[in-house]
């Protein structure tokens, strides 16, 4: 028999309690909606008969000791397993790297040495999970995405036991762009593992062809012809269009894929109307970042221009964290019409789509 399972994926959840939301005037995310629309999504998987959770990084807001304790809490609580990852806001600060995994011993660093930030598990009969530390700093003190050397050589013999019938690995940082020219864009860099390559050589060498990432606030899903596996990146939680996954893996003699549906939360008590309200806030806290998007490289418009056009960009990040966008900007200059448009999606589908692996 093949292999037949179903999971879902919630990510970045910047869980806050009220006591510790930190407030500023151009706060992006919506924190204190983390814990109310985590209990509408936790209710809604109650329906599905999943095997586990996974939870890809920036559980808390910043890594503050009792959002860690109160997340741990209710995880604790679901009849199904849960798998977690440390994101660059729960290790803002080297001092967090000790305080992470005892609060998640039992969800996936039981059978770890103390504080060791990354993990291999046989979850389901057959599939093991690797899950991933791409939380660092470098020597001016700035956080990065990075796998130190001590994890990349732990990870390559992980990767040698070929036992496994699947694995699948989780990191927090994206590994492909998810973006056009990601890497070479100041604004998409910094979601971006710094020298990927010989962790997708790695990869490849192994056979994996399923990585799930968070870290972005966008739904995409991503395929390397170079090294023949998918990225699948789960948008926030707190931000719009506050998605999550559920995806069913299945293998027959014929076939195996993997199914993924994408559903949001759209209705809290405190916000009826979640979704227009969300994407309000983000488009009313837009204007920075595109800014930057228009005034920095590659497009280096004066701030003049890039004022005149700020106003049709309003819901492009929006529209782009929200998967499968079609965009058309056909009053632009050429040149800046197939910068933008180029951002339109092309397959696979972001939200609901069927894999075939």
């Amino acid at each position: 028999m093949g292999l037949s399972f179903k999971f879902a994926i919630a990510s970045d959840l910047h869980i806050a309690l009220p006591s510790t939301i930190y407030e500023h005037p151009g706060r992006f995310h919506l924190v204190e909606f983390s814990i109310p629309a985590l209990e509408v999504v936790l209710d809604h998987l109650s329906h599905f008969d999943l095997d586990f959770l996974l939870l890809p990084g920036d559980l808390t807001q910043h890594g503050e000791a009792e959002n860690h304790a109160w997340l741990a809490n209710r995880l604790a609580q679901l009849p199904y397993p849960v798998y977690v990852i440390p994101g660059n806001h729960d290790l803002s600060t080297p001092d967090c790297f000790k305080r992470f995994t005892p609060h998640y011993q039992k969800f996936g660093y039981d059978h770890q040495p103390e504080n060791q930030l990354y993990y291999a598990q046989e979850i389901l009969p057959g599939v093991r999970l690797i899950g991933l530390n791409s939380n660092w700093f470098d020597d001016n003190g700035k956080q990065i995405g990075w796998l130190d050397r001590e994890q990349f050589d732990w990870l390559k013999t992980i990767l040698a036991d070929r036992s496994a019938q699947l694995t699948l690995v989780t990191i927090h940082h994206n590994i492909l762009e998810h973006m056009p020219n990601q890497s070479k864009n100041p604004l998409g860099q910094r979601y971006l593992l710094d020298d990927p390559e010989p962790f997708c050589e790695l990869l490849q060498q192994a056979g994996v062809q399923l990585v799930f990432t968070g870290h972005l606030h966008v739904q995409d899903i991503a395929w390397s012809d170079r090294y023949g596996f998918y990225e699948i990146t789960t948008g926030s939680l707190i931000s719009y269009p506050h998605p999550y996954r559920v995806l069913t893996y299945e293998q027959s003699e014929q076939a195996t894929r993997l199914n993924v549906q994408s559903f949001r939360v759209r209705s809290l008590p405190q916000q009826p109307d979640l979704q227009h309200f969300s994407r309000e806030w983000m488009g009313d806290r837009s204007y920075p970042f595109v800014r930057k998007l228009l005034t920095q490289p590659p497009l280096n418009l004066s701030l003049e221009v890039a004022e005149t056009l700020m106003p049709q960009l309003r819901y492009f990040w929006a529209d782009l964290a929200n998967g499968d966008a079609k965009f058309s900007f056909p009053e632009f200059p050429p040149y800046l019409r197939t910068y933008f448009e180029a951002f339109s999606d092309s397959p696979p589908a972001d939200n609901d789509v069927t894999l075939m692996l």
